[in-house]
This record gives C-alpha cells, sequence and structure tokens, in this order.
C-alpha cells in the first residue's frame, strides 16, 4: 500500500511540475525572441546576414556542442558574451535562465 501511495504522489507531483516548465520555456521563447532572434534567428540556426558581417561561423544552438555545455555556462556565455558576441545585458537573470531553458528544446 505504501508503494502505491508514493507512485501516485510522484505522479501527481510530476504532472504539475510540468506546468511550470511549460510556462518557464514560453518566457524562455519571448527572452529569446527579444535578445537573440535577431543574430540567432528564429529556430536558432544563425542569421546568416549577420555572421558574414561579424566573419564568424555561427553554431546552431541545437547542435550537440551547445547542447553539450552546462546551464551556467550557457547562462554565463548569455551574460557575459563569447568570442565576437557581446554580453546581453537586457535580459534579468530570470529570463536568462528562462532562455536557455528554450534553447534546450531546439535540438
Amino acid at each position: 500500500m505504501g508503494n502505491k501511495l508514493f507512485i501516485a504522489g510522484a505522479a501527481f507531483a510530476f504532472i504539475f511540475s510540468i506546468q511550470p516548465l511549460q510556462a518557464d520555456v514560453a518566457a524562455g521563447k519571448a527572452a529569446y525572441d527579444k535578445a537573440c532572434k535577431s543574430c540567432h534567428g528564429p529556430d536558432g540556426k544563425g542569421n546568416q546576414a549577420i555572421a558574414k558581417m561579424m566573419k564568424v561561423e555561427m553554431r546552431a544552438l541545437g547542435s550537440k556542442e551547445v547542447l553539450a555545455k552546462s546551464d551556467v555556462d550557457c547562462m554565463k556565455n548569455v551574460t557575459e558574451g563569447i568570442g565576437k558576441m557581446k554580453p546581453v545585458k537586457s535580459l534579468s537573470a530570470a529570463e536568462v535562465t528562462s532562455c536557455v531553458m528554450f534553447i534546450r528544446t531546439l535540438k
């Protein structure tokens, strides 16, 4: 009986934890659209005109190399910049976190 109660409780907790996660991803898409989309494109594959102008190769945000980075490293890249990418100052810490959650969906 105890195992059934535990499983039911875990299922309940999982079901109700999905909605905030979806909200965070939606907030992340909004943050991405606000601060990242112009350079990284709507699908995270990169704006090739900007890449050519900056003389850089933009790695797709859904690539294995980018997705292999830790969330902390991704947040650091956003807030501190990397390579020729300047730091993003227009996003709050919560928006940066949500943005990284959204980027994880670009697989």
